[in-house]
């Protein structure tokens, strides 16, 4: 089974929590077991999981800031000039994937899991991410 799922977002480490959304398409698959890919289409994104609560969210942004700062040259920034660079750089460390095991038609996620869209790129923008599910049984 295969949904997608469109957003829109702020830009800038937008996170954004997806996980009744994602929850919603397991279940309407009617998948026993199996799991659930996930792909969002483009290169200043990311998909993974964390605990969706605003103090680690701010972290999480500072954590950005700190291994990629906005401010330093980049030489994307040089050949486009729309100086997104961080974002793209982000993307490929992060990755636009993600495989979660499905189990009695549910993700399985631990108590404090949440799957999150996590926007790098500089302006807001309108986002799509697939979602497909594979049962083991069939």
């Amino acid at each position: 089974m295969r949904k997608n799922i469109f957003l829109k977002t702020k830009g800038f480490n937008d996170v954004i929590d997806i996980t009744e959304r994602v929850r919603e398409v397991v279940k309407e698959s009617k998948t026993e077991k199996g799991f659930c890919f996930l792909f969002a289409l483009g290169s200043t994104c990311a998909l993974t999981t964390m605990e969706y609560e605003s103090g680690l969210i701010k972290d999480l942004k500072d954590f950005f800031e700190r291994i990629l700062p906005s401010d330093k040259e980049y030489q994307h920034c040089k050949k486009w000039g729309d100086c997104n660079a961080v974002s793209h750089l982000l993307s490929l460390m992060i990755k636009t994937f993600l495989v979660l095991p499905v189990e009695n038609n549910d993700l399985v996620l631990g108590t404090w899991q949440n799957v999150v869209f996590v926007d790098f790129d500089k302006r807001p923008r309108e986002r799509e991410i697939i979602v497909e599910i594979f049962d083991s049984k069939k």
